[in-house]
């Protein structure tokens, strides 16, 4: 086992109950640190309570479990960021400067910070958007991630803080439920599909956007993290990508599996959202700079999720 003392903050979300399991089993389960603004009853090791707003307990917190490592999760997604813009701002923000500040005061080994394909906006070229291009996003959580960026490459720049990033798409995985994103369909439909109900899509048929399975995802995150710091050339945040699709693509997936599964679309104001993100993502400096590259695609993913999907339900119902 390595000698890291790792930090999850956000650790009871999408991303971050996953990441937690996978770098306990790298690191050992002790040496990994799950928090959450509220506690964590299936942990399967040591949490916290720890609202990321708070920079003195996080100070405490880094101090009391020795932590080298932070993996910063905690933020508010698009369409929930949009209901109260300057809310969503202060805790992104903040949480951001609590942990940037902790890492440069106590010399942290890493801090891991994850941006999105919502930095974004209807200026950059829709597809295979380059990694450097003009960044105007159109939501509050992609101007403050597009802000975040540039503060992480700020204190690599001015005090060698370790910061890494990635660009994440859409994220699918089976593990939990959406966190109030606006291509959280991708995940709720396969829920209708094993609970054999009709879904209504809220983007329109034909919206391509990129997405990445939970198991890709994961391993991104590690990989970057684990990569030599000379690999890491682009301190913003990597384009990353794994799959694009529509929904009219992934409901014909599942009918593949699902014959009788049903759709229809009533678009919402999160498709004005949609329209300003990139249909396909060139993740070409990830690729080069410290080897990604995904392993799943739309059907490996869709068999995988209703799988995975189906015990879940089968083990709710047999409790």
């Amino acid at each position: 086992m390595r000698k890291e003392q790792i930090l999850i903050i956000g650790a009871g979300g999408q991303i971050g109950a996953v990441l937690t399991d996978a770098l306990r089993s790298i690191y050992g389960p002790d040496r990994v640190i799950a928090s959450d603004i509220r506690p964590l009853p299936d942990a399967n090791g040591p949490s916290e309570v720890l609202n990321a707003l708070d920079g003195e307990a996080l100070n405490a917190l880094v101090s009391k479990h020795k932590i080298n490592q932070i993996y910063h999760l905690a933020a508010i997604l698009s369409a929930t960021g949009e209901k109260d813009p300057l809310w969503a701002w202060n805790i992104n923000m903040t949480s951001l400067f609590n942990v940037l500040e902790v890492a440069r005061s106590k010399g942290l080994h890493k801090v891991y910070y994850p941006s999105s394909i919502a930095v974004f906006g209807r200026e950059a070229n829709h597809y295979d958007t380059p990694q450097h291009e003009v960044l105007i996003p159109e939501t509050v959580y992609g101007i403050s991630k597009v802000a975040g960026e540039n503060w992480a490459n700020y204190y690599f720049r001015r005090y060698g803080t370790d910061v890494r990033s990635i660009r994440y798409p859409g994220i699918i995985g089976y593990q939990s439920m959406p966190g109030g994103g606006t291509t959280d369909y991708a995940v709720d439909i396969y829920h209708y599909a094993v609970r054999k109900e009709a879904f209504e899509c809220f983007l329109r048929a034909d919206t391509t956007l990129p997405m990445l399975y939970m198991p890709d995802a994961i391993r991104a995150t590690i990989e970057l993290m684990e990569a030599s710091a000379e690999k890491i050339m682009v301190r913003t945040g990597y384009n990353l990508a794994g799959m694009s699709f529509t929904p009219a693509e992934i409901a014909a997936s599942i009918q593949k599996v699902y014959p009788d599964f049903k759709i229809s679309y009533k678009p919402d104001f999160r498709q004005k959202i949609a329209d300003s993100w990139p249909a396909s993502i060139d993740d070409s400096l990830a690729r080069r700079h410290w080897g990604w590259k995904p392993e799943f695609d739309l059907d490996m993913m869709t068999k995988d999720m209703l799988k995975n999907l189906v015990l879940q339900y089968e083990g709710s119902i047999n409790k």
